[in-house]
């Protein structure tokens, strides 16, 4: 790269340069030129005057300002009046044609003027008697202006493409410097070094941002390869306890086949298989957030049926773990309306949230619909202990439990919330967590609402927005 803008740009700044010295060459030959004329028009008047008694001076005065200048007056038949000495005695070597101004060069001229001479002239009438006056000099300041237009050409062209060569090879060098040590540091790092960064050179141009640009992104793969490192961990880890517990209760009953309880193991090993499959759902439901397929299959969910489905398969199982498995009542009061998402992933979405209810709930769990003009608002309340607010951000993280012991106990792995912020954000809605009017938690969801003639929302593509109310 350095060596093609060297080439082009050197070639264009050469090409440049020689255009400007053609532009001087033709401005400086005019302006010659210019110079000789008026001088050869002074001469002229200075020998117009030199006539004026009617007598010609023999020779000519020469002229005041060009000493090589010569010239001759002639009558209207072409008969040499006078001339200077250095013509003196050759017959008229230019003539001016009638209606013209431009001198006609004569036969006579060959041989006794070089090919190369600026000639003027001009008519005028001296003592009453019509004649013209010739005046012409050499082109020798021509030719001079010429060769040495020639000579820079030849010569300096060169040395242009040259110097223009070096200074764009050194000037790019520096301009690309920072790019190839961007480019050395890309090359050192891999997968396992993604907290090093390309250097920034500090500068406010292309190169800059890309820097700043590439070192962002490397901070979201960084961030990206870590979440997955402990995602595996963490999800290897919870895998591993069902599965323990498994092994564990048939390899005590086979130790013992005659006497083992094998209903109460064969028991133990539904649930443990139970709590397995709810996980791996979990995991998968998680997989799926990764990939921003949680709003892919959108259409238009009423959102009273969906809660009411909801808390009629909840009931059954609604038990407390702080209340000693008391049965705890869910209550459902909605305004009609609709959200536009997947059903599957809403209905797991506010399922996690009420499930997370009950478990912590005392008594109640209360689940309000309040319908506006552009969203549908959710409520979900529980009169159980409540979460800290330094913590109210941090539940929704993967993996997280607020209580150890107790949530491996209850097979809840701390992945409910985590999805269901996923879902909600996927779905383009809000998701937060504040205290409850009846002293436990409250979680507030807040979903767009299906606007006639509006399409559904792709989701996916933004980050979950945690907001305090």
């Amino acid at each position: 790269m350095r060596a093609r803008v060297t080439v082009v740009a050197g070639s264009a700044i050469t090409a440049g340069l020689v255009a400007g010295l053609l532009l001087m060459y033709l401005l400086q030959m005019n302006s010659v030129r210019s110079t000789i004329d008026g001088q050869l028009r002074t001469y002229a008047v200075q020998i117009e005057q030199a006539g004026e008694s009617g007598t010609w001076p023999r020779p000519l005065p020469p002229s005041t300002i060009d000493p090589n200048a010569a010239a001759q007056v002639t009558d209207a038949e072409g008969h040499v009046l006078a001339a200077t000495a250095t013509l003196s005695g050759d017959p008229a070597l230019y003539r001016l044609a009638p209606g013209s101004d431009t001198p006609t060069r004569l036969p006579a001229a060959d041989g006794r003027l070089p090919g190369e001479v600026r000639v003027y002239g001009t008519r005028a009438t001296v003592a009453g008697q019509p004649v013209s006056i010739i005046t012409g000099t050499g082109t020798g300041l021509l030719n001079q202006v010429n060769e040495q237009s020639a000579h820079a050409l030849l010569f300096g062209t060169p040395v242009l493409l040259l110097l223009a060569g070096v200074t764009v090879w050194l000037i790019t060098g520096r301009a690309l410097r920072p790019v190839e040590q961007i480019r050395h540091a890309v090359t050192e790092i891999t997968s396992a070094s993604l907290t090093r960064r390309v250097p920034e050179p500090g500068t406010d141009d292309e190169i800059g941002h890309l820097a700043v640009t590439m070192n962002d992104m490397l901070a979201r793969l960084d961030e990206s390869a870590q979440r997955q490192r402990r995602f595996v961990a963490d999800a290897s880890h919870e895998l591993r306890s069902p599965l323990a517990a498994i092994r564990t209760t048939l390899e005590v009953g086979l130790a013992h086949p005659d006497a083992a309880p094998w209903p109460t193991i064969a028991q133990r090993a539904v649930e443990q298989a139970r709590r397995l499959e709810d996980l791996t759902q979990q995991l998968l439901a998680l997989a799926k957030t990764d990939d921003r397929q949680l709003a892919a299959r959108a259409r238009p969910v009423e959102i009273t049926r969906l809660l009411d489905d909801i808390r009629a398969t909840s009931t059954t199982t609604a038990t407390s773990t702080t209340a000693g498995d008391a049965p705890i009542a869910i209550a459902v009061t909605a305004a009609p309306g609709s959200i536009v998402g997947d059903p599957n992933h809403l209905e797991r979405m506010f399922r996690n949230i009420i499930d997370n209810a009950v478990r912590y709930a005392h008594s109640v769990v209360d689940v309000t619909g309040e319908a506006e003009e552009d969203r549908i608002r959710v409520l979900i309340d529980d009169d159980g202990p409540g979460i800290p607010v330094e913590d109210r951000e941090r539940v929704f993280n993967r993996f997280v439990r607020l209580d150890e012991s107790r949530d491996r106990h209850t097979g809840n792995a701390g992945l409910g919330l985590a999805i269901a912020r996923e879902i909600v954000a996927a779905h383009h809605g809000r998701i937060a967590i504040s205290e409850s009017p009846q002293g436990g938690t409250r979680v507030t969801v807040e979903l767009p609402r299906e606007q006639a003639g509006t399409d559904a929302p792709r989701g996916g593509d933004d980050q979950p927005r945690l907001v305090p109310y």
